[in-house]
């Protein structure tokens, strides 16, 4: 390319080599990671096709509309779609013509039983790239899968085309929902799990664009690219659940979590992400990956203690927080109304697998509570496995008459809420608030009854005697609660 000639035709001629470079990819799977994956890797330059069973979600990606909640995603579809660098069919076979990779990025959930990853769509997907391959191709598995998945992939594919020119990597995604696309374009590190060479090169040219953002790829086995997923989510979720006991511990003795957090952070061995007490861990990933490196472990005959404990001292903790709001009526929270504000297992998203609030709901209902809920954006999901709950229009529609409000999940919306407002549409000023979004300080400012996660208390239980002079009584706010609500 001659450099001279204006700037101009410089910059066009780079795009047009940047057009001529680009690869053909194709995703199987328009879910959570197949969906953000391809928006992404077409937003880098190559030319993409997303492929799934679902006709009516295949017509309505086609249109520009995105059935998850991701912020930003929307935009990155509905761009790349006008530039023609993403498409969405049903049809496998035309949509892998020509293509120099095809990702595998199915739900793999846990299955019903007994807790191992429920491979079978992995699988199926494996069996129908190996009618459709041509030309050498590599077969890059995005899910998340056991170790060795990606041998019995391999296996499959060249029992039923013994001809064909392929190489199965394994190529883990490590996105956060509500973050997904940043991570994807600013990864902490891409993990490519294969020793073929050729392979190796196929998937850094994937990845080039992200060259100017330094992200470094780290080359291994496939098995231990496979391991690495695992291992990474099991650890996450053993120092959330670590923190929480210490919360637990910090009620007990008078200390405070989240500045016992903040000491361990600064300590760049353990550094403060994921240190933030709540009501456990939820989502679509962390619950079921623990649950399937328990399973793969047991299968190979190591014990898995540390993991085994984290599983069920987490999913233990869901179920307790619903006492946090018991104790705030001397247990009795029978004929009460109760308002959840959040559903989802984190903000800015829409998933509520596994979410705390499920399981926090039904032990208050158990309790003989009735229980309103508000939450931004996870209320249609949360209306098929939720039941005889009331759904409201915004925060303070939810609150409204209620005996006591629980925040469990920190959206934006939650941080500033009205506490004036909120005082006087309640019945009883309780806020349980499994977040730790507020101050103790400035609740009992307001005369709210405020508990928090390892954290001390700004009251005792309603029904408790306290003697005058030795702590204030909850029972004045109470009673002006009940004749200032309208």
């Amino acid at each position: 390319m001659r450099c001279s000639g204006d700037g101009n035709d410089v910059t066009a001629a780079i795009l047009r080599l940047m057009w001529e470079w680009h690869m053909r990819v194709t995703i199987i799977g328009t879910g959570y990671v197949g969906l953000v994956s391809g928006a992404c890797i077409a937003d880098f330059g190559h030319q993409v096709t997303c492929v799934d069973k679902d006709i009516t979600k295949i017509s309505t990606l086609n249109a520009g509309e995105i059935p998850i909640f991701e912020p930003g995603l929307g935009d990155i579809v509905r761009s790349n779609l006008e530039q023609g660098r993403l498409a969405f069919t049903t049809a496998l076979g035309e949509s892998m013509r020509g293509a120099d990779a095809v990702f595998i990025a199915v739900g793999t959930p846990s299955r019903r039983g007994d807790g191992h990853a429920d491979l079978s769509h992995v699988y199926e997907a494996a069996r129908e790239i190996a009618t459709a391959l041509e030309g050498f191709t590599i077969v890059i598995t995005k899910s998340t899968v056991p170790v060795g998945t990606g041998d019995e992939v391999e296996r499959i594919i060249r029992e039923l085309r013994h001809d064909a020119d392929f190489a199965v990597v394994s190529n883990p995604e490590f996105l956060r929902e509500g973050a997904a696309i940043h991570d994807f374009k600013h990864p902490d590190r891409i993990i490519i799990g294969t020793e073929d060479e050729h392979a190796k090169n196929v998937a850094a040219e994937i990845y080039r664009p992200l060259y100017l953002n330094q992200a470094p790829i780290l080359y291994t086995s496939r098995r231990t690219a496979e391991l690495i997923k695992y291992a990474a989510n099991a650890f996450l979720a053993t120092k959330i659940t670590f923190i929480n006991e210490i919360a637990d511990l910090c009620e007990r003795v008078g200390a405070d979590v989240q500045e016992v957090a903040r000491g361990l952070g600064f300590d760049n061995r353990i550094g403060p992400k994921f240190l933030h007490a709540g009501p456990g861990f939820g989502g679509s990933c962390l619950p079921k990956d623990v649950r399937a490196l328990i399973k793969t472990a047991q299968d190979h005959d190591v014990p898995m203690r540390i993991l085994e404990a984290v599983e069920s001292v987490n999913e233990t903790r869901k179920r307790a927080m619903a006492r946090k709001v018991s104790i705030s009526f001397a247990g009795v929270l029978r004929g009460k109304t109760v308002a959840v504000l959040g559903l989802t297992f984190k903000p800015n998203t829409d998933d509520v697998r596994e979410a705390p609030s499920i399981p926090l709901i039904t032990a208050l209902q158990d309790m003989g509570a009735k229980v309103r809920v508000y939450d931004p954006a996870g209320m249609e999901q949360a209306r098929q496995v939720l039941t005889d709950v009331t759904y409201c229009r915004g925060p303070y529609d939810c609150v409204e008459e209620a005996d006591a409000v629980v925040i469990v999940t920190e959206w934006e919306q939650f941080r500033a809420l009205d506490m004036e407002r909120l005082r006087d549409l309640m019945a009883c000023p309780v806020v349980v608030d499994l977040r730790n979004i507020y101050r103790a300080d400035e609740m009992k400012k307001h005369r709210f009854a405020y508990t928090s996660v390892g954290r001390a208390s700004t009251h005792q239980p309603i029904g408790i005697y306290t003697p005058l002079g030795q702590a204030e009584s909850l029972t004045p706010a109470l009673s002006g609660a009940a004749t200032t609500a309208p």
